[in-house]
């Protein structure tokens, strides 16, 4: 395990800064404060204001560009950009993401994560590591992740309102637009777009419960992404009400969504795909969705567009 001294090394912070940080941690109340993040401010970058952070504070960040990185230990925060485009860029806490969340119950709203790069091609815009994440009108752009999730079985993970660009690599272990791993409670994406996801997939999920709806999911004309949505070891499902686009460059055009392949572990008792809205830019057939569960799934109200193949496993094909 990384230590503190791996994490926070990098930072510059000088000595008469680092003074002023103590002296703020010892003074302020013991209830929950707004911290003030900004080029004009008492602290000029985030790292500087998870030092000081305590449970249930609130710390807003200016218009700018940090080229910086934080690790939030503390719970019940909520880090959100004031105005607009507040970026944060371009550096990785101990070489995995930008932002390191270690304290439950973490929201996160209105920043941008550009730039997450590491030696293992796994870095994210957002890692988190606690139970409850919440993740608003965010943007993620040119990450390897955009946001990677774990947790403990009860923890719930939201991510509404955010766009994803041109995250994914496959230089490594693969890394995607978004990645929850085991063995969290729930995934839920809504109302995001992503676009040009590479090599990886857009959405992979192995969450006990997946909810992916009411977004845009597309390859654009220049994406390489495998699968649009990804949930290999089964579990309850939901997709409903997305616009999905498979691309002519894409690195795996057998498959759109891939349910239980990887022997579906966990309990599956609700598989829904409903109300889609999928585009296939490829020349040869698509498959829309597999599933290798032993659950049958019903595909209804979705438009298929091109070669597709609307099904392969068990299960049925409504009438549109």
């Amino acid at each position: 395990m990384t230590d503190d001294r791996t994490i926070t090394q990098g930072h510059s912070a000088v000595a008469f800064v680092l003074a002023t940080l103590l002296l703020l941690a010892g003074a302020l109340p013991a209830c929950a404060r707004i911290i003030p993040v900004g080029p004009h401010r008492g602290l000029t970058l985030p790292s500087q204001a998870a030092l000081v952070a305590r449970d249930g504070d609130t710390i807003t960040i200016d218009t700018g560009i940090y080229r910086d990185c934080a690790v939030w230990r503390a719970a019940h925060l909520t880090i959100e950009g004031r105005g607009p485009n507040v970026e944060i860029a371009d550096m990785t806490c101990a070489d995995r993401g930008i932002f390191i969340v270690t304290g439950a119950n973490t929201t996160i709203r209105n920043l941008t994560f550009s730039g997450a790069h590491g030696a293992g091609h796994n870095a994210a815009g957002i890692l988190a590591l606690a139970d409850n994440l919440t993740v608003e009108n965010a943007r993620f752009v040119n990450n390897e992740n955009g946001i990677l999730v774990g947790g403990g079985p009860g923890s719930r993970v939201r991510i509404s309102g955010s766009t994803f660009l041109g995250n994914g690599s496959c230089a490594g272990a693969c890394a995607h637009g978004v990645y929850a791993g085991e063995p969290i409670a729930l995934l839920e994406v809504v109302y995001c777009r992503f676009l040009n996801t590479r090599t990886a997939h857009h959405v992979k999920s192995r969450a006990r419960e997946t909810i992916v709806a009411n977004n845009e999911i597309a390859d654009g004309d220049d994406g390489t992404s495998s699968y649009l949505i990804d949930i290999p070891n089964g579990g309850d499902v939901s997709i409903m009400h997305n616009e999905l686009q498979k691309g002519p460059k894409s690195s795996n055009p057998a498959v759109a969504i891939s349910i239980g392949e990887e022997a579906g572990r966990h309990p599956t008792s609700r598989l829904i795909v409903r109300d889609n809205r999928f585009v296939s830019s490829l020349p040869e057939a698509t498959i829309f969705v597999r599933n290798s569960t032993q659950l049958p799934v019903t595909l209804t109200g979705n438009v298929l567009m091109g070669k597709v193949v609307p099904l392969n496993g068990l299960g049925a094909v409504a009438p549109q």
